[in-house]
């Protein structure tokens, strides 16, 4: 439906901060969103169609109607934002879905007896929680430690129930890793105060107990109550080797939650560390698609508002800490500090760490997201049948005769229009052929002119077709047989022929320039059976040689996601191949004025240490030893790279992922 059938005046729309809700035909909320100023937000989306993000677009499109509620504060417009996202599920809000069901370690304080377990699912009123932790084992072995030193009950109601008619406790009452409330061995007020130790103990609260116990231990031995002393001894051994299981990350022992998220153009990671006292309590982790523009600010606004905003007032304090680090600050920060602090009855701070020990913790954090994306989309590329489905969505979007099994995709790069190349990425089945990747270095284009250097690229890879198919048709893959068709493979070593293949479709980076350029190629070629697409960045649109509009897939189409880890894959294979030229030409400029060292001494310095990295890290001994070079020399070589290291400005750069292989790259 046009947006501009159901736009309301904008006379109508207050100023005032408010919530508002997109309706589809039916009258299904779609959309929730909040806003300082409802009227200014809201005449965002009824600009030119043109203008807006592909997922907006086609959420206005959708929507039949929009309506919203004013209210006083951006804090009540936060708290009813996060109750209609709950209440209605909007598909066009990130829904952040957890990977996996997480166990916590549960207290049941609000029972007479407390008990404390493995807990899943929904947070139960009365109960504390500890954690998350990734594994259930992992809190069974931790409590089976700790009921020693703080012996609560742990039994199942049932089992309580029935010792306590039978007048018997069970075994760990008789092993002495329960006070067996059930039999009246202690009174309720006792074993109370177990609870509470064994509580705050977990809440991080270590160093009392640890040093209580070490006081009656060693009293004990004073007295020669040498098995009293032996039993406190091994408490105190339990108690150390809990805490062994949870490394100190915070060296000032505080509470905080660490977010980092790896993203891509469809779909987003999420992982958080719970640190309480100093130590790491548990780990979580989300995968959720895409469907808005937004950077990583609004992301993070959207997975704060999910993660603490429906917090009750009885678990706020142990769920929501005092700090909150992420990677980017949201756009409401205050009054997402506001709403927390309200939550918690104290005041909660959230930053993005510059230094030290949380600037570490959170680079690891970054990195579990990094593996957690790639994880996920390696399963959801290994799968056959999800595989199939691309390639048919693919072929029925692009109205292909054929499927394309080989799809082989472009990309250029360069910096400031030097040391340009290409690069050639191939996908067969929806796999990627590392074996057939191959690199261009572009020659005959001067300057920053991508346009021009996709045509040469693709006249480059395509003359060699040619003349790789009129070579095989002179030779016939079968002697006896002159109709089997041409050899594509090399008879010597058993190996296709390079270049050989015709991809079933061929796609660049890029929009309708490109486009145009791949396809002037091949018709100067005289090839009309390969199609070309190009695939843009910006909105993941797909574009066909002399069409005016781009072809849109939907945004949880797998036929997008197929092709946007090809051309992610050639875009990674261009950067690399690029980043190496350029540092061996820097290594080279760097050394010509070495004296005594001459063009083969230099091309030998360059295969030995492959790049300036290496190179700078070495020692003046072992570049001694490569051949020829001498120790005067070596020296000299140290000092050149050494001098220009002042000169170059090192710019951090975060580790990503390979989509098409799952692999985890430092592109540093």
């Amino acid at each position: 439906m046009a947006a501009a059938s159901f736009r309301p005046a904008t006379g109508s729309i207050p100023t005032q901060p408010g919530v508002y809700r997109f309706r589809d035909a039916r009258g299904r909320v779609i959309y929730v969103g909040k806003a300082k100023n409802l009227r200014a937000r809201l005449s965002s989306y009824f600009q030119d169609i043109g203008n807006l993000h592909a997922r907006t677009a086609t959420m206005v499109t959708t929507a039949a109607g929009v309506d919203w509620t004013v209210v006083n504060t951006e804090v009540e417009a936060l708290q009813l934002e996060y109750s209609w996202i709950k209440e209605f599920d909007p598909r066009f809000n990130v829904k952040y879905r957890d990977d996996k069901s997480y166990p916590w370690l549960a207290v049941t304080v609000g029972e007479e007896f407390p008990r404390v377990m493995v807990g899943r699912g929904a947070k139960r009123k009365g109960t504390r929680y500890f954690g998350p932790y990734s594994h259930a084992w992992a809190i069974r072995e931790t409590v089976d430690i700790l009921l020693r030193v703080f012996p609560m009950r742990s039994c199942s109601n049932g089992v309580f129930k029935r010792s306590g008619q039978i007048g018997r406790p069970c075994l760990l009452g008789y092993i002495d890793k329960c006070s067996a409330p059930c039999v009246g061995n202690i009174s309720a007020d006792d074993h109370r105060e177990i609870v509470d130790d064994f509580c705050d103990f977990m809440a991080g609260q270590t160093r009392p107990f640890i040093k209580r116990i070490q006081r009656e231990m060693y009293a004990a031995s004073d007295r020669e109550d040498f098995e009293k002393a032996a039993r406190l001894r091994d408490d105190l051994g339990a108690m150390e080797r809990a805490l062994e299981k949870q490394a100190v990350v915070l060296g000032d022992g505080s509470d905080a939650d660490v977010i980092a998220l790896a993203e891509d153009p469809l779909e987003v990671a999420v992982q958080v560390f719970y640190v309480r006292g100093g130590r790491i309590r548990g780990q979580r982790g989300w995968v959720a698609d895409r469907v808005e523009d937004g950077g990583t600010p609004d992301l993070v606004e959207d997975f704060l508002l999910q993660l603490y905003a429906g917090t009750g007032p009885d678990e706020a304090r142990d769920s929501i800490p005092r700090e909150i680090l992420v990677p980017e600050l949201p756009p409401d920060v205050a009054t997402f500090e506001q709403l927390f602090g309200d939550l918690r009855g104290s005041r909660v701070q959230i930053r993005v760490p510059q230094r030290g020990d949380k600037k570490a913790l959170q680079a690891t954090v970054a990195r579990n997201a990094l593996e957690a994306l790639a994880l996920h989309k390696t399963k959801r590329a290994s799968d056959l049948t999800t595989r199939n489905r691309a390639l048919e969505e693919i072929q029925r979007a692009l109205e292909l005769d054929d499927v394309p099994l080989r799809i082989e995709c472009y990309d250029v790069s360069n910096l400031q229009g030097t040391e340009v190349v290409a690069s050639m990425v191939v996908f067969e089945d929806g796999l990627a052929r590392k074996g057939e990747y191959r690199r261009f270095v572009i020659k005959g284009v001067d300057g920053q002119n991508d346009v021009a250097s996709m045509h040469e690229v693709i006249t480059r890879r395509f003359r060699r077709l040619l003349d790789e198919q009129a070579r095989s048709e002179l030779r016939p893959s079968d002697p006896d047989n002159p109709d089997a068709g041409p050899m594509l493979v090399d008879p010597e070593t058993g190996r296709p022929r390079k270049f050989a293949y015709a991809p079933g479709l061929v796609v660049v980076d890029g929009g309708p320039p490109q486009v145009a350029a791949a396809q002037r190629a091949l018709d100067e070629l005289g090839i009309v059976d390969i199609p070309v697409v190009g695939l843009a960045k910006r909105l993941e649109e797909v574009w066909v040689p002399g069409q005016e509009d781009p072809v849109i897939l939907r945004r949880s189409s797998e036929g997008l996601y197929l092709l946007q880890r090809i051309r992610d894959e050639a875009h990674r294979f261009a950067i690399n191949h690029h980043r190496s030229r350029r540092s061996k030409s820097m290594v080279e400029s760097l050394l010509d004025d070495v004296p005594g060292l001459g063009e083969v001494r230099r091309k030998t310095l360059l295969k030995h240490f492959g790049s300036l990295k290496k190179l700078r890290e070495a020692e003046v001994a072992e570049i001694a030893q490569v051949p020829g070079i001498g120790p005067t020399t070596a020296a000299a070589i140290k000092d050149a790279v050494a001098a220009a290291k002042g000169d170059r400005q090192t710019v951090p750069v975060t580790p990503s992922f390979n989509a098409a292989t799952g692999e985890i790259v430092d592109e540093s």
